[in-house]
């Protein structure tokens, strides 16, 4: 039997910023029940389906000025899984004075002085009070004490670098995403702070990403000589978990593979290596990881962890780590 997955609109106010820049807009998908009432004609809104709840929630963290429309497909993957599945856009400031969507970096919370002090981002919080004050088909149908962040690139650094100061999270998963840290900020090059996460953190990445070396003089390094910031951030920022974090890496996937489609109008996908290979068959295996992963440590389910080692033999998974 086809599941059925809908989504909702809702809203979150950040605080400390002045409107317009203020608001986050979220869209929820869930599993739905169609019952044919004229409630549901009318409005275009379903019932959600009340046999799976409550349900464990996603929140997936966008990289910057890539609308959450672009994590549609992953959303409703996710909620086919049986995880609600939250996007939002937070058009907000940017470096350099620039507005656009972010998933918010409080570079205050990123220095030397501040860094391990609170999140990174201040949007997690309101989101996550958001979806508990939510009124509609999911109210009441949310396990808010399961929640896993999902990263993609600034998103996912954000993520890493801000999970502990919210303890309901108990997964954090990236794509294209580590915890180098700008120069500019007041680092020394190259270097890797530690993730402030104390759950299991699953980092994914591409082996023909384009965008992450495009980006090496932020570090004060050389594109040329540096090492793989992400598998850096593995060794260095992660401590050993018996196994439960992991480093995935795609086989011939670009940073933009988390995304479809991609906008090429906005964000930096101009820097991006072609993918080898099929990127609808890319966008499949890493909705299975994602979900597969966040089914563990969300729900604690026993068939996923059988379908995880299936996963790391996957033909579209060049290599594996785990610690």
């Amino acid at each position: 039997m086809t599941t059925v997955i809908r989504s909702v609109w809702w809203a979150a106010t950040i605080p400390g910023h002045e409107a317009p820049f203020d608001t986050a807009h979220l869209r929820v998908y869930y599993p739905a029940r169609p019952d044919g009432s004229d409630r549901e004609r009318l409005s275009g809104v379903m019932a959600a389906d009340a046999d799976g709840a409550p349900y464990p929630v996603a929140v997936i963290v966008s990289g910057v000025n890539v609308g959450q429309e672009a994590y549609r497909w992953l959303a409703v993957r996710l909620a086919e899984q049986g995880i609600v599945a939250v996007t939002y856009d937070w058009v907000g400031t940017l470096f350099g004075g620039l507005h656009g969507i972010t998933p918010g970096v409080d570079l205050d919370a990123a220095r030397p002085e501040g860094y391990g002090t609170r999140p990174t981002t201040p949007s997690l919080r309101p989101v996550l009070d958001a979806l508990a004050a939510m009124t509609g088909p999911v109210a009441g149908l949310l396990d808010l004490n399961k929640v896993a962040l999902i990263g993609h690139s600034a998103g996912g650094t954000v993520a890493l670098q801000s999970a502990r100061f919210v303890p309901e999270v108990k997964a954090v998963a990236t794509y294209g995403a580590h915890t180098m840290v700008a120069t500019m900020l007041g680092w020394p090059a190259g270097t890797v702070l530690p993730a402030q996460a104390d759950c299991p953190v699953l980092l994914v990445a591409g082996t023909n990403d384009g965008v992450i070396n495009g980006s090496a003089d932020r570090y004060g390094e050389d594109a040329a000589t540096r090492r793989d910031p992400i598998s850096r951030t593995f060794d260095e920022a992660l401590p050993d978990r018996g196994g439960d974090n992991a480093l995935v890496r795609l086989a011939g996937a670009n940073h933009f593979a988390i995304v479809h489609p991609v906008d090429h109008t906005a964000a930096r996908a101009f820097l991006d290596q072609p993918a080898d290979g099929d990127p609808a068959a890319h966008r499949e295996l890493l909705a299975d990881l994602l979900g597969t992963f966040c089914r563990m440590h969300l729900t604690g389910d026993q068939a996923s962890y059988t379908e995880w080692d299936k996963l790391a033999g996957h033909d579209g998974v060049a290599s594996i780590q785990r610690r």
